[in-house]
């Protein structure tokens, strides 16, 4: 030990080894670090609770959005506001289809598409004698049954005209404006597809003796596949073939005449087929209702027993059904496309016309319609002051297309009846009351509302109803 290590050690300046920095876990805490980690803290704290926040708001107004939707499915209206009116000429021989999101009016003399607001677009001549027409997204085709004439159309006008080789049995459009169309010649029957321009893309020949007679046709939405149904007399015995093409590379693999299945029905009549998606065809027999799944090729999915005679047939994307006659008016009958059974609904309306969509049934007699939600239930039910020619559901939310004789109204339902109320209102300036429109059990019949089903509203519904139509129906007033 040299003299300079004695001379620490005596006077005690030795130095001292550095203490080592305490570490807790893996964390290094330096000076000033305490008050930065508390800063951190704060910030998460407020990062979450900002979170919750925003979570809990998303899922607040998602189950309000659902809830809004559902009491709306669910609820009875009474009473409309008309948002436009259109006059218009009335014309015994009118005939109306749904085209796009409006109307499209046809007569001999010529066809006229009618906007949301009731107002004529354009017209277009078409001197046919007898017409038919079908109509699918933004395009419908009007032919003349029995004559030759053929005239397809967009919805900013016409867009070809055509005349056929043979007579004209049947036609029907696909979502691109291609269109199929039955031809009859003397001992033969035609199926030719053509463009919307006019170009022939194929032809189907099929003779009367040994195919029969057509019934039907339907054609998928876009334009592939097309499903048949024929009838045949042999003797005192009559059958049914239904008979499916595919004219994409499936078929063409499969058969030069494009065929790719077919089914035979004896003493069964089934005078309507419908492709009701694009791969779902609904045929409807005088027995039953068969559900064919044709994504290429056809398979019987589900079959229904209609017990007794339907006096009409219903189909959408969603449902099929029928209604028939029961011992006090009428019942209709919905069914999934799996075949089962989705509800039953009673009515004594005596009706002349029914529309139908994904979400609705609406039929129409002398001045009454009656319109069903797709769970069955009473949407509205009501009889106007004058005749409805037609009606049909808009894009908008609870906005319907009413044509009368001479006007033509965008409606827009209500909760309650104002005519009715101010009738009330003005009876009640004697009695001193004031009889409100939705009461549960009014059976007023001109110009109100028919109530056919009891609705309890509860509280929650009622502030529902308060926050959702409010400023709606003080616009509307």
């Amino acid at each position: 030990m040299n003299d300079n290590d004695r001379e620490k050690r005596i006077t005690g300046d030795e130095e001292k080894p550095e203490k080592k920095r305490k570490k807790k876990g893996n964390v290094v805490h330096l000076r000033g670090s305490k008050e930065a980690g508390e800063a951190n803290i704060r910030r998460r704290r407020k990062s979450i609770i900002r979170r919750v926040i925003i979570i809990s708001v998303i899922v607040i107004a998602v189950l309000v959005a659902g809830f809004i939707t559902y009491y709306n499915s669910i609820r009875q209206y009474y009473g409309y506001s008309v948002i436009h009116s259109a006059k218009t000429t009335y014309e015994v021989n009118a005939s109306y289809i749904k085209f796009g999101d409006n109307l499209l009016k046809y007569t001999p003399e010529g066809v006229s598409y009618i906007n949301s607001n009731g107002d004529i677009e354009w017209t277009a001549g078409t001197n046919i004698k007898a017409p038919i027409a079908s109509a699918r997204g933004n395009y419908a085709v009007v032919a003349d049954k029995g004559g030759n004439k053929v005239a397809v159309f967009g919805t900013d006008g016409q867009i070809s005209e055509q005349t056929m080789p043979y007579k004209i049995c049947d036609i029907e459009v696909a979502n691109q404006g291609a269109y199929a169309v039955v031809l009859e010649s003397d001992k033969t029957n035609y199926i030719n597809m053509y463009t919307s321009s006019g170009a022939i893309v194929y032809e189907i020949q099929t003779s009367i003796d040994k195919s029969g007679y057509p019934l039907d046709i339907s054609i998928s939405d876009d334009g592939k596949k097309l499903f048949t149904s024929y009838f045949l007399v042999d003797g005192l015995s009559t059958t049914v073939s239904l008979t499916a093409y595919n004219f994409g590379e499936v078929g063409q693999n499969m058969n030069a005449d494009r065929m790719v299945g077919g089914f035979k029905f004896n003493d069964e009549l089934v005078p309507k087929v419908e492709f009701v998606t694009n791969d779902t065809v609904a045929a409807f027999s005088d027995k039953h209702i068969y559900i064919y799944k044709m994504k290429e090729i056809p398979s019987l999915s589900a079959t229904i027993d209609i017990e007794g005679e339907a006096k009409s047939i219903f189909y959408s994307e969603n449902f099929v059904g029928v209604i028939q006659k029961a011992e006090k008016g009428y019942v209709l009958k919905a069914y999934k496309l799996d075949g089962k059974q989705k509800f039953t609904y009673d009515f004594n309306m005596e009706y002349e016309n029914i529309f139908t969509s994904a979400d609705e049934i609406i039929l129409t007699g002398g001045r009454e319609c009656l319109v069903i939600t797709k769970a069955g239930r009473t949407r509205f039910n009501y009889i106007f002051d004058q005749q409805i020619r037609n009606m049909i559901s808009t894009s908008g939310t609870r906005q319907y297309i009413v044509t009368f004789e001479d006007h033509t109204d965008t409606i827009k339902l209500k909760a309650k009846d104002n005519r009715k109320k101010e009738e009330s209102l003005e009876d009640g300036e004697a009695s001193g009351k004031d009889k409100d429109a939705d009461t549960p059990d009014s059976t007023e019949k001109n110009g109100s509302a028919v109530d056919t089903q009891k609705t309890t509203v509860s509280t929650t519904e009622a502030v529902t109803e308060a926050t959702t139509e409010a400023a709606e129906e003080k616009k509307d007033e």
